[in-house]
């Protein structure tokens, strides 16, 4: 590793160690380093049948400090192939269509990507631009399909906040409530589905990152904090000494949610209690109690920092696919697909080949 790199990360674990509820007036003078990642996507339908399409997930182009695109190509043969935004939260895809079973060939998405570590910072720099529009702030107010924010998960919310001011303490007590109240089930398909409504109505708090995320986005926009979901993927291993906060290579099942909310003049601050409570089941062989130094000091880190050994997608929920003839996705983290039969399993790999993989890339600027 380089030691300009080493340095940077080795100031990021005592840092976390050390969090408090004065960290959001400290100044950092640590100067961004980016790093560049070829992400690609490689898709082929076992199991054509009429008309085919495919829709894959593109990673966020520009988002502010942590992330830019620099490049984004793809093969289809025999494929009509659109770039498609889709409305409302920052959703792109790679959209492919043949219109019989016979064209159907395999699919090559790449993209290159920088990334730089992400923390809340408050210096005067850092607030420049921070303030969102009032339509788009409402729009991450809004309850979605699977994160109502009335009934029971007012209620809660409601409790949780009570005895706090200011967004920014209201959103600290909502996540360590997730992070103290949550568990990953090692048993949920995917990333699971994001249901905050069934959770809490049925006392069942675990599942896996879009579960217990969309848990702490829900929670926040019933208190009326903006909130959102950030899906993507991990592109590195971990250079903060978690084995199990990274992956690098084969990325094909590394999908992961994270969460930001919206405090005035602080801008989007990241957090991610879902990684808190994958610490505690994997990072050792028979798990970690809460506080154990390493659950302690992720759980100071993802309340205002991500390390960007990731890459973020969109903020999509209920995604409706263009051009598909069924219900909208609850969120796009995966290559989707739908032939005359109906829509393709993205977790089974026997209808659905498809495999992602990424590299560091040396001398691009970030």
């Amino acid at each position: 590793m380089k030691r300009r790199r080493f340095l940077h990360l080795s100031t990021l674990l005592p840092f976390a160690a050390t969090v408090s509820r004065s960290a959001f007036a400290r100044q950092t003078t640590t100067v961004p380093h980016w790093r560049n990642f070829e992400l690609t996507t490689q898709v082929e339908i076992a199991e054509p049948a009429g008309q085919t399409q495919l829709w894959l997930p593109v990673p966020l182009a520009n988002a502010g400090d942590y992330q830019r695109r620099s490049d984004l190509r793809w093969s289809a043969p025999g494929a009509h192939v659109a770039l498609a935004k889709i409305p409302g939260y920052d959703v792109e895809l790679l959209h492919v269509q043949w219109a019989d079973a016979e064209s159907v060939r395999p699919v090559q998405l790449v993209a290159t990507i920088s990334t730089c570590d992400r923390r809340t910072t408050h210096d005067a720099a850092s607030r420049v631009n921070s303030d969102i529009s009032a339509s788009t702030a409402q729009t991450y107010l809004q309850p979605t399909r699977y994160l109502p924010t009335d009934g029971i998960v007012a209620e809660t919310a409601e409790r949780i906040t009570r005895n706090h001011d200011g967004d920014i303490e209201k959103a600290r007590a909502l996540y360590n409530w997730v992070v103290e109240n949550t568990s990953r089930d090692a048993k949920t398909r995917g990333c699971g589905t994001g249901d905050v409504g069934s959770m809490l109505a049925f006392g069942n708090l675990g599942g896996k990152c879009a579960d217990i995320n969309g848990l702490f986005v829900a929670l926040a926009r019933a208190a009326k904090i903006p909130a959102r979901d950030a899906y993507g993927i991990r592109v590195a291993d971990s250079n903060l000494g978690y084995r199990c906060l990274g992956k690098s290579g084969d990325v094909s099942k590394a999908q992961h949610c994270r969460a930001e909310f919206y405090a005035k003049g602080r801008g989007w601050i990241a957090v991610d209690p879902a990684d808190v409570r994958k610490v505690m089941l994997e990072e050792v062989a028979g798990g970690l109690p809460a506080d154990d130094p390493k659950v302690v000091s992720a759980r100071a880190l993802l309340f205002g920092s991500w390390e960007m050994n990731w890459i973020a997608y969109n903020h999509g929920h209920d995604v409706a696919l263009p051009g598909s003839t069924r219900a909208a996705v609850p969120f796009l983290m995966y290559p989707n697909g739908e032939t005359r039969n109906g829509r393709l399993d993205s977790l089974d790999p026997a209808t659905f080949k498809y495999s992602i993989s990424s590299r560091e890339v040396e001398g691009l600027t970030g």
